[in-house]
């Protein structure tokens, strides 16, 4: 079997690369820039951004990992459209052109729109994205749906919860950097799903062996349920230190929420990044598959052992 990996030397698809040479798999590798992987891999420079793809630079993939996109939520809409809605259904239409057995597809947890309740969601509760990023994945999943559900090509989409690791970005690094500046410790409130990225590459590969006929949508989370304390506890473990002391009252926290929203334009969302609760059911991926989580984040963001050089 011959892979293609989109998005190679992303977080995730570093990760993924890794595992498919570790494993002896040939693949070919993609980025936007055409930057080398960490173990000096070359990969190809495409930009999606303006996608022309030709069927016959697919020739000979048996499976796409298409984890290439724009995660930024400051990235104007009418880019994410096109990046993360209109250059996946291109990519499909030139991978089915090429015989190419199964196209892998990286959604997300945003396609299914905000969460109505608190308890975990499953693959059928979707309610409309609100945001241009939630939205352009939601198009690109309804649109392989309707456009591959009958073809000659399996489409398996994978739809990640926050994913974390060494090297994650966007809010875990801002809690991981406030465990460094000495935050006081946030209140007790909310929760969130979220996978490591080993796991989530282990899922990419195990879904890809399997290539059934149709349209597969699965959600990937470790099965845990994660406070911003517990995340925040655990980044400052990391680091060799014990929990904060949580001094700042929660009406402050308020307020300092406002306030960031207020100098961000009035979005009225840092309170909910932080204390909302957002859980989604990974059943239907452990009963309908042999993947099973394995980390979670304290495995991943482990104190330092005493003594260590």
């Amino acid at each position: 079997m011959k892979c293609l990996v989109t998005g190679a030397t992303g977080f995730i698809g570093q990760e993924l690369c890794a595992r498919l040479a570790g494993a002896g798999q040939a693949f070919e590798a993609w980025s936007h820039r055409g930057a080398d992987l960490p173990d000096g891999t070359p990969t190809r420079a495409v930009d999606f951004s303006d996608p022309r793809i030709d069927p016959g630079s697919l020739q000979g993939i048996d499976t796409l990992f298409h984890l290439a996109g724009i995660a930024h939520r400051q990235a104007p809409p009418e880019m994410h459209e096109r990046i993360n809605f209109r250059a996946v259904v291109t990519l499909a239409q030139a991978a089915r052109d090429a015989g190419v057995g199964h196209f892998v597809f990286l959604s997300s947890v945003k396609a299914m729109g905000p969460s109505t309740s608190t308890r975990p969601r499953d693959e059928a509760e979707c309610t409309p994205p609100t945001d241009a990023y939630g939205l352009s994945k939601w198009r690109a999943e309804e649109t392989l749906r309707e456009s591959f559900a009958d073809g000659p090509m399996a489409v398996t989409i994978i739809r990640p919860a926050l994913v974390y690791g060494p090297g994650a970005s966007g809010n875990l690094a801002v809690l991981a950097r406030a465990a460094q500046r000495g935050m006081p410790r946030p209140p007790e409130q909310g929760a969130r799903s979220m996978i490591s990225s080993a796991d989530l590459a282990r899922l990419l590969l195990c879904v890809a062996g399997d290539a059934a006929a149709g349209v597969r949508t699965w959600i990937a989370t470790d099965g845990q349920s994660y406070s911003t304390r517990r995340i925040y506890d655990c980044l400052r473990a990391a680091r060799g230190r014990g929990p904060a002391a949580a001094w700042l009252p929660r009406p402050a926290w308020r307020a300092g929420a406002a306030l960031l929203d207020l100098r961000a334009g009035g979005t009225g969302s840092t309170w909910e990044k932080l204390f909302g609760t957002e859980l989604y059911s990974n059943a239907r991926v452990c009963s309908e598959t042999s993947w099973r989580p394995r980390q979670r984040l304290e495995d991943v963001f482990a104190p330092p052992v005493e003594g260590a050089a």
